[in-house]
């Protein structure tokens, strides 16, 4: 897969200064404050910084944590995991593959199949509606 690399200056220009703040330099949006925490419309969400197909919403579920969260990833090679001991936790922070845009974080406490949760902030996704 080949890398979307771009300056700091070109990403402040594509990127709302919320997106900025979360995908490259690591933030979180408030909970229960993100346009896809509540939907529960069919389709995939995307990368916010390349477009990379990262989440099908048949994986997406209710967490009830303010963020939408997913039991699994459209591929494994869409996502890459990085230890994240910030804020005295030790966490497993999901990045983008193709762009290494900060989307979330992983935790063993999702549902089946997989017992895992995607937790990813809506301002780093697009979502793109089923047809």
């Amino acid at each position: 897969m080949k890398k979307v690399v771009k300056s700091t200056q070109e990403w402040q220009k594509l990127l709302t200064p919320e997106a900025f703040h979360v995908t490259r330099e690591h933030g979180t949006e408030a909970p229960f404050s993100g346009k896809y925490y509540d939907c529960n419309e069919d389709g995939i969400y995307t990368c916010q910084c390349c477009d990379l197909p990262l989440f099908h919403s048949e994986a997406k579920f209710n967490s009830g944590t303010g963020w939408p969260s997913f039991y699994e990833s459209i591929a494994d090679e869409a996502l890459l995991e990085q230890r994240d001991t910030t804020h005295g936790m030790i966490r497993i922070e999901i990045l983008c593959h193709r762009c290494d845009a900060h989307l979330g974080h992983l935790f063993p406490d999702g549902p089946e199949p997989t017992g895992m949760r995607y937790c990813i902030n809506s301002v780093s996704l697009n979502f793109k509606p089923s047809t």
